[in-house]
């Protein structure tokens, strides 16, 4: 099963509820910090909503 390393590069301050909501359910709180999790279509769907502000590595 592969893996997604996901981390935040920008800032949620002008973003709308969604994507506010969308990235602490990722668990991306804070600034460069990376989560790991499994490649899922949920996963996926969650990551194009905030896509402008994370950077995506697939291992």
């Amino acid at each position: 099963m592969a893996k997604l390393y996901i981390t935040r590069r920008r800032s949620l301050i002008q973003s709308i509820p969604k994507q506010v909501k969308t990235a602490k359910a990722l668990g991306l709180t804070k600034m460069h910090k990376t989560v790991i999790k499994t490649d899922s279509p949920t996963i996926r769907g969650m990551i194009k909503v905030i896509s402008h502000l994370v950077d995506v590595e697939e291992k």
